[in-house]
């Protein structure tokens, strides 16, 4: 039997061995999907609808930039408007961010506004906007379309995304019936930007680095002289609650990295605020580079959104099944050349 087994033995080492099953093809991550995204996926923002805050430079020099992208129609427009007047005054021009609350706001204005005879003087014609104004009506946004995630071949029955009558161009990207644990739905909105809806209205979120104006107790709402940028959990109570006008879309570390002042987060003392040293609207700006951001209705967006959710890259073990709104920020970059 030795002298049958061993050449057979051989004779199998020998063989070649049969077709291997192909290894599964590699999971692209969010960002190689961003990356590979066709230019024809992307949307140019407009220099007028940004907002560019230079800071005082850090401990070392270094220079300090916030870009803001302003809320587009039909969100938040009497407070986008005060802005705009706001820095064509250069009103913000020498003073704070004076509040950093850990977890919670950056916030910037006139830390002595409330101070009798300190105050900096608003410039005239300033909009007086009504609590309504926090959010749109479901008829506002037009012309529906549908994006489908991977996998989907029609709309979910509960799909945010689904036309019914005027609406939005929004994606269902809960991955839970739309659903969270805010609102019934949550999608993006044209031009690329989240909102929540009801049924009846429809409006945007508090998510990282969106900027809002600070108000004192209803019925006032702000004018937008003293703006707040999201630097930690999305502080979702706080939608309809007060006014969205913008985000940053370049420089949140230069706020989300500042010392945090107690409580509130207000500093004490004077000397810890960062001085401001201009805003002024992007068109003005020489030299800005040119931005743009995926398109929401891009299969780009579609298949990035679905990877957010469903990271399977090797350092992912389970895949989540979903994810929160905020945590699928619409991708922005810079685009070739500048202004």
């Amino acid at each position: 039997m030795k002298h049958l087994i061993l050449p057979l033995a051989a004779a199998l080492l020998a063989a070649p061995l049969s077709a291997a099953e192909p290894a599964p093809a590699k999971a692209p991550i969010p960002s190689e999907i961003v990356a590979a995204a066709p230019q024809g996926d992307w949307v140019a923002i407009a220099a007028a609808d940004l907002l560019v805050m230079e800071l005082a430079p850090d401990a070392r020099g270094k220079p300090r930039r916030v870009v803001i992208q302003l809320m587009p129609a039909p969100f938040s427009q009497g407070w986008v408007g005060n802005l705009r007047k706001l820095a064509a005054a250069h009103w913000w021009d020498g003073l704070s961010v004076y509040r950093v609350q850990d977890n919670y706001v950056a916030q910037w204005g006139d830390a002595d506004g409330e101070v009798a005879g300190k105050g900096r003087k608003l410039p005239d014609g300033l909009a007086k906007v009504p609590e309504s104004e926090y959010v749109a009506p479901y008829a506002d946004l037009t012309n529906p379309i549908y994006v489908p995630i991977p996998g989907e071949t029609t709309p979910p029955a509960t799909s945010f995304a689904r036309p019914r009558g005027p609406f939005v161009k929004v994606r269902h990207l809960s991955f839970h019936s739309g659903q969270d644990s805010y609102e019934s739905f949550v999608g993006h909105a044209l031009p690329g930007w989240p909102v929540a809806y009801n049924g009846a209205t429809v409006w945007p979120i508090h998510c990282y680095g969106m900027v809002g104006v600070a108000r004192d107790l209803s019925p006032d709402t702000g004018t937008g002289a003293e703006l707040y940028a999201v630097i930690g959990h999305a502080p979702r109570q706080l939608d309809r609650n007060i006014a969205l006008v913008g985000r940053v879309i370049e420089g949140i570390e230069h706020l989300s990295s500042l010392p945090r002042g107690p409580g509130n987060g207000v500093y004490a003392d004077p000397g810890d605020r960062t001085p401001i040293r201009s805003v002024r609207p992007g068109n003005e700006v020489a030299g800005l580079p040119a931005y743009e951001y995926l398109s929401t209705e891009s299969g780009s967006f579609a298949r990035y959104a679905e990877a957010r959710a469903n990271r399977r890259d090797p350092f992912f073990i389970m895949p989540a099944g979903g994810a929160d709104i905020c945590n699928i920020p619409v991708p922005v970059r810079r685009s070739a050349g500048s202004r």
